[in-house]
Order: structure tokens, then C-alpha cells, then sequence
């Protein structure tokens, strides 16, 4: 019979697991996460297929296909474990659809959704590595090299309404008059074929934050920051300068809230880190707005408070009794 105390050790063997970090066990997984945020998107992908019709169903699958097949081939020549059944590469293939118009050449997409991959992630370690959201590295890079394909007005010019922030970039305030703000709120604007629906996007946003995958402080103080910039500009001169309820209705300002700015791998991690991360990005859309050649100044804007991420993580409260 095997005494009691040897019992009670060989318990307490079992239940000690020595493993690396982290050491908190939960049940959530990268797995589980992605499924939750393509899950939010899915409002978004059906408002775009029914505003753009079915050239924006073949973008988005085209992106997501070519950026899981490239997740693949870049594990399999480092030799490590093919997981692409977590959808990571998937969600951000689709990330970087969001952005394209609905008409983009598919060259185009598969060089995207390619370099979303390649340049966003693998060159950084892999998922969860990135310094930058991947899909917005893929972005700049094909922005700045392809300008004509990524234009978006340019590309959907055969649509009867207008692009709202390149209608005030080039014409002036008084273009703006012609959109209704309730047509922009429901996606009625020729924009980024998924950024541009707002109130699906704004939607997919609440549910990640309900269901627990994405802490409202990075979008709200996102949020908050595009609003106190551009109500600066708004109250020096509201005759040369579109109010804040434009500047949150238009471009991509709702689906970098939600989406791009709560990216795990390149934004703070504590509350007070990440409350100034997203009013620096915020802030840096209206100027970017205001005083760039990009008509829509988002993309650019979170890549820049990217870069701030290491200095923003030393940012931390005072400790109870501390000096």
C-alpha cells in the first residue's frame, strides 16, 4: 500500500506542468480568435458584394487564398509545422482586401495578399512577430509602388457617385455637400470595397469587443483622436475645413479602429499605452488628411503609431506607494 504522503507528492508531480512561457492556461486560442474576427467581418463582406457586386466576392477570396497559400510555402522552407488551419493568414489576406477597390486587378491582389505575408510577417518571425500590421505594410508597399492600380477613384470611376475624401482633397469643401451622412453611415460611398461600410464594420467592431477578443481602448481613443483633431481644424475655420462627423463617416477611419489598430502583434499591451497609441494614430489621420498628398490618411497614420509601439509599452502607472 503506497503511504499517503508519497500519494500526495506524486499528485502534486502530476499536477505541475513545467512548460515555457506563457504560463497562464486559457482555453483562448489564435484559433478561436481568428474565427471570432472573420466572424466580425462577415457584415462588411456581404455589404461590399452587394454594393461592388461579385468582382468584390472574387477580391476578397483571391486575397485570402494567395495569403494562405504563401503562409504554407513560407513554413515549409523553415521547415516548421504547416498551421494554417488558425486562419491567421486568412484573416489577413482579407484584411488587405478591405483596402483595395472592389475593381483591383488581380495581379495586383495576389502581389498584396503575397507581401502581407512575406513582408508583413515572415521576414519578422512569423504571426505575432510583426513590429507593423502585416496587411498594411503590403498596402504601402503596393500604394507607393503601383499608384495608378491602388487609386481608388481612378479605378472606380465608372460608379455615379464620387469618393467623399478625394472630392474634398481636390475640390474643396463645398464638394462635400453632395453626400448625405446617412449614405456614407450604410456604405453608400465608393471607398476601400470593405473599409467603406461603416456601420457593418462599426457592427463587427462591438461584437469583438462584447465577445471579449478586442479591449475598447485602442478604438475608442482611436476614435476619439480623429475627433478632437479634426474639431481643431473645424473650429479655426469651418469654411476650408470638413467637420469630425465627415472625417469619422469616410475612408477607413471605422475599419482601422476596430480592425488594424488592435492588432495583437504591433500595438502596446497595457491600458494607459494603448489609450495614447490610439489617440496618436487618431490625431495623425487628421493631419495626414489635412496636410498630406493621401486623400485617406489612416493606412499611414496607425504604420507611423506601429513604430511608437516599443516606446509606448515603457509607459506604465506609478505603482501603489511607489515614488
Amino acid at each position: 500500500m503506497t503511504p499517503p504522503v508519497i500519494k500526495a507528492m506524486s499528485d502534486i508531480a502530476v499536477r505541475l506542468t513545467v512548460s515555457p512561457a506563457p504560463h497562464w492556461r486559457s482555453r483562448r486560442t489564435v484559433q478561436k480568435m481568428m474565427q471570432y474576427h472573420l466572424l466580425a467581418l462577415l457584415p462588411a463582406m456581404v455589404m461590399a458584394v452587394i454594393m461592388f457586386g461579385l468582382p468584390a466576392f472574387a477580391v476578397i477570396g483571391l486575397a485570402g487564398s494567395v495569403a494562405v497559400i504563401t503562409e504554407a510555402v513560407c513554413l515549409k522552407m523553415q521547415d516548421r509545422d504547416i498551421n494554417v488551419d488558425n486562419f491567421s493568414a486568412l484573416y489577413e489576406g482579407i484584411l488587405f482586401a478591405f483596402l483595395l477597390p472592389a475593381t483591383a486587378q488581380w495581379w495586383l491582389v495576389v502581389a498584396g495578399a503575397s507581401l502581407t505575408i512575406i513582408m508583413g510577417r515572415t521576414v519578422f518571425g512569423g504571426f505575432g512577430t510583426n513590429p507593423i500590421c502585416a496587411p498594411l505594410v503590403a498596402w504601402a508597399f503596393c500604394r507607393l509602388s503601383w499608384p495608378a492600380a491602388m487609386d481608388i477613384d481612378m479605378n472606380l470611376s465608372h460608379y455615379l457617385i464620387n469618393t467623399p475624401l478625394d472630392q474634398l482633397k481636390y475640390f474643396g469643401l463645398e464638394s462635400i455637400n453632395q453626400f448625405d451622412y446617412m449614405d456614407l453611415f450604410i456604405g453608400q460611398q465608393l471607398g476601400g470595397l470593405g473599409a467603406s461600410q461603416i456601420a457593418a464594420v462599426l457592427a463587427g467592431g462591438i461584437f469583438l469587443i462584447a465577445a471579449g477578443w478586442v479591449r475598447f481602448f485602442i478604438p475608442i481613443a482611436f476614435l476619439l483622436g480623429v475627433i478632437a483633431a479634426s474639431a481643431i481644424f473645424w473650429m479655426i475655420n469651418p469654411e476650408i475645413y470638413a467637420s469630425p462627423l465627415f472625417h469619422l463617416l469616410t475612408g477607413s477611419v471605422m475599419f482601422g479602429a476596430f480592425f488594424l489598430a488592435p492588432d495583437v502583434a504591433s500595438s502596446p499591451v497595457g491600458w494607459m499605452p494603448q489609450v495614447l497609441f490610439g489617440l496618436i494614430a487618431g490625431a495623425m489621420v487628421i493631419i495626414i488628411r489635412v496636410y498630406g498628398v493621401y486623400p485617406d490618411g489612416v493606412p499611414f497614420a496607425i504604420m507611423v503609431a506601429n513604430l511608437l509601439t516599443p516606446l509606448l509599452d515603457r509607459v506604465r502607472p506609478k505603482p501603489f506607494g511607489g515614488r
